[in-house]
C-alpha cells in the first residue's frame, strides 16, 4: 500500500518535474510579457528532436561521447530554441503587443507550420529555408541599422521589404532546386517523417534505484512493502534538472542585471523606456529565455517515452494550467501548481485513491470510473475550475505587463 503509493507520488513528482520547466519558460513569455504563445508546445518538442539528433552523433562517436551526449543535449536544444523564440518575437510577436487574439493565431499557424516542417524536413527544404532566412533577416538588419533614419526607405519601406522578401524567396528556391539536380537530394526522404523516434537514454541513466539493495530495516521492506520500490535514474535526473532550472532562473531574474531590466519591464515599461532601459531588447531576450527552458523541456520528455510531431501537444495544456492555477507570472506559484498538476493526475489515473477510500464504496467506485489517464485529465481540469471558481488569479495574485490596466 505505502509502497505503491510513493511509487506514485514520486511519477507524479517527476511529471509535475517536467510541466514545472515548461511552465517557467511559458510564465515568462505569457506571464510577464503578456503573450499567448501557443507553439510553446511545438518548441518542446524542436528540443526533443534536437536530443535525438545529438544521441544519434554522439552515439557514432561513442565512448565517453554516447555517455554524456544528454548534457550537450540540453545545452543545444535551449540554445536552438532560444535562437528560434528570438526570431518568432522579432518577425511576428514584436508587431503584435496588445492583441491578445491576434498573438494566439499567429503563433497557432506558427505551431501548425512547425508540426509539419518536422513530418516533411530533408536537405533539400532544409537548405532552401537556412538560405531564406540569412537573405532575408540578414537584409533586414543590415537595412535597419545602416538606412533606418534615412527618409526614403523610411517612406518605401514596405515596399523595400516586399522586394527583399521576393529575391530571397526566389534565390533560396533557385539554390534548393540546384541542390536537389545536381547532388540527386531526394524531396520524398524526410528526415523524421510523421513516425515517432526513441531517444536512449546514456547507460548510467538506464538502471534505477532499488530499494531492495537498500540497507533499510527489514520490516520496512517486507512490512510496508518497500522492497519493491524501483526509482528509474531518468525520473531522478529530471527532478535535479529541474532544481538546477529553477535556481538558474531565479537568480538571473533577482541577481543579474537583465534580471533586474526584465522585472522593471515588466512593472512599468514606460517608465523603464524614459530610464534608458532597451525595452525591445529586453523583449527578445525575455521570449529567447522563454523559448529556451521549454527547449530544456522537450529534452526531458524525450528520456520519458518517444518523440513525435505530436509531442509537445501532449503536455502543452497542462503547462497552461500550471501557469493560471500558479499565477500568471508567479514562480512560486508555478512550482506548486506543477507538481500538484503533476502528483494529481498520477494519483487519480492510477487508481491509487480506490485503496486509499476501500472502507468507503461510493468514493471506490467514483474514483474507479476516472482511474484511466483520460479520465484523469477530465477530473483534474474539473478541480481546477473549481479552484479558479473561488481563486481566479490563481494561488498567488497575477503580476504583470497588464495588471493595473
Amino acid at each position: 500500500m505505502l509502497a505503491s503509493f510513493l511509487d506514485v507520488l514520486f511519477n507524479g513528482i517527476s511529471t509535475g518535474s517536467v510541466l514545472l520547466i515548461a511552465a517557467l519558460g511559458l510564465a515568462i513569455i505569457f506571464g510577464l510579457m503578456g503573450v499567448i504563445n501557443m507553439a510553446h508546445g511545438e518548441l518542446m518538442m524542436l528540443g526533443a528532436y534536437t536530443t535525438f539528433i545529438v544521441q544519434n552523433v554522439c552515439k557514432e562517436l561513442g565512448g565517453i561521447w554516447f555517455e554524456s551526449y544528454i548534457f550537450f543535449a540540453i545545452v543545444t536544444a535551449f540554445l536552438l530554441t532560444a535562437v528560434f523564440g528570438l526570431i518568432l518575437e522579432k518577425g511576428i510577436i514584436r508587431y503584435l503587443y496588445g492583441r491578445p487574439l491576434e498573438t494566439l493565431l499567429a503563433t497557432w499557424g506558427v505551431s501548425l507550420i512547425l508540426k509539419q516542417f518536422v513530418r516533411s524536413v530533408n536537405w533539400v527544404l532544409f537548405i532552401g529555408i537556412s538560405l531564406f532566412c540569412l537573405l532575408f533577416f540578414g537584409g533586414l538588419w543590415i537595412l535597419n541599422s545602416r538606412f533606418n533614419s534615412h527618409f526614403n526607405f523610411i517612406r518605401f519601406r514596405s515596399w523595400v521589404i516586399g522586394l527583399l522578401f521576393s529575391l530571397s524567396l526566389a534565390v533560396s528556391f533557385t539554390t534548393a532546386n540546384f541542390f536537389s539536380q545536381t547532388y540527386k537530394l531526394s524531396v520524398n526522404q524526410p528526415w523524421f517523417g510523421a513516425q515517432n523516434v526513441d531517444v536512449t537514454a546514456p547507460t548510467w541513466l538506464q538502471e534505477g534505484l532499488n530499494f531492495s539493495e537498500l540497507n533499510i530495516p527489514v520490516w520496512l521492506k517486507e512490512d510496508w512493502g518497500l522492497g519493491t520500490l524501483y526509482f528509474p535514474y531518468t525520473r531522478i535526473f529530471i527532478i535535479f534538472l529541474t532544481i538546477v532550472c529553477v535556481t538558474g532562473i531565479y537568480l538571473f531574474l533577482q541577481r543579474s542585471r537583465w534580471g533586474l531590466r526584465i522585472r522593471a519591464v515588466t512593472q512599468n515599461r514606460d517608465m523603464s523606456a524614459c530610464l534608458g532601459i532597451p525595452t525591445e531588447t529586453v523583449d527578445g531576450i525575455t521570449f529567447a529565455l522563454g523559448s529556451g527552458l521549454a527547449g530544456i523541456a522537450g529534452a526531458a520528455i524525450s528520456l520519458l517515452g518517444s518523440v513525435g510531431p505530436n509531442t509537445g501537444q501532449n503536455y502543452i495544456i497542462d503547462t497552461f494550467m500550471v501557469v493560471v492555477v500558479g499565477g500568471v507570472g508567479n514562480f512560486l506559484g508555478s512550482i506548486i501548481a506543477a507538481l500538484g498538476i503533476g502528483t494529481a493526475n498520477f494519483l487519480i489515473a492510477s487508481g491509487t485513491l480506490t485503496f486509499l477510500f476501500a472502507p468507503i464504496p461510493p468514493l471506490v467506485d467514483f474514483f474507479k470510473f476516472f482511474s484511466t489517464t483520460s479520465m484523469a485529465k477530465v477530473m483534474v481540469f474539473g478541480l481546477i475550475i473549481t479552484f479558479l471558481q473561488w481563486k481566479p488569479t490563481g494561488i498567488f495574485a497575477q503580476k504583470g505587463r497588464n495588471v493595473e490596466l
